[in-house]
């Protein structure tokens, strides 16, 4: 059946590879991006729709509810792909601007994008919400000294990270009762931007599980973290 899906920061990147195989699958695709050439172009490239959507901008995101709400007066899926890394260096040397500007995009945006389409989604029969969060907001992974991730020695990121892994289960409790299923994805270290493409993975390998959790039947979890090889620890 097709769905309506939103997928932010989908111009490039994991996001782009993210509204691409929900496209390929039959789903109505929003590409939501700040910048509109960019967001059209990747729209135009896979038969989606663009929305422009700065996830830091409530003006921005108060348009876009109202242009979704207009247009098909429903969401289905939403990924909150959306996300800024800013490695500033080990703690004692990290910068507040930095831990600011970062947690403004990977969690205040989250939520503010999430609470302003909560109408929407409780519309649809089964909406699906997906955080796009990362390995390196798993404390457990990051604090063991026989896992590569124990190496990393920043705050804005990771921080960032955890926050939304926990603030996923916190609406996971809350929506526990609804057809609403909502969970933090790890794509893994993919070759993007964000990384000066270094990452050994390529972004449509990342996006699969963000895919497979956008999905999910009625007998799927909710509340969970995961990667494309399983549960994660917290």
């Amino acid at each position: 059946m097709t769905k309506i899906a939103l997928v932010t920061g989908a111009n490039k990147g994991i996001g782009f590879e993210t509204a691409r195989l929900l496209a390929e699958d039959g789903h109505t695709v929003l590409v939501g991006a700040r910048d509109e050439q960019r967001g059209r172009a990747a729209a135009e490239k896979i038969n989606a729709r663009f929305v422009q959507l700065d996830v830091t901008d409530a003006a921005s995101i108060s348009a876009a509810v109202k242009e979704i709400d207009t247009s098909w007066g429903v969401l289905d899926i939403l990924i909150n792909n959306a996300g800024i890394g800013l490695f500033d260096g080990p703690p004692t040397k990290s910068s507040l601007d930095a831990l600011r500007q970062t947690f403004e995009t990977n969690l205040f945006g989250i939520v503010a994008v999430t609470n302003a389409l909560m109408p929407l989604l409780r519309r649809s029969s089964a909406a699906r919400i997906v955080n796009v969060s990362s390995d390196v907001g798993s404390i457990a992974l990051t604090s063991d000294p026989a896992n590569p991730l124990y190496q990393l020695n920043g705050v804005s990121y990771p921080a960032s990270k955890s926050a939304l892994n926990m603030a996923t289960m916190q609406y996971a409790k809350e929506l526990k009762d609804t057809p609403i299923k909502i969970n933090a994805v790890s794509p893994g270290y993919c070759a993007t931007d964000l990384n000066n493409h270094s990452g050994f993975r390529t972004a449509e390998q990342g996006a699969r599980i963000a895919v497979k959790m956008a999905t999910l039947g009625d007998d799927g979890p909710t509340g969970t973290f995961v990667d494309d090889t399983g549960t994660l620890p917290w």
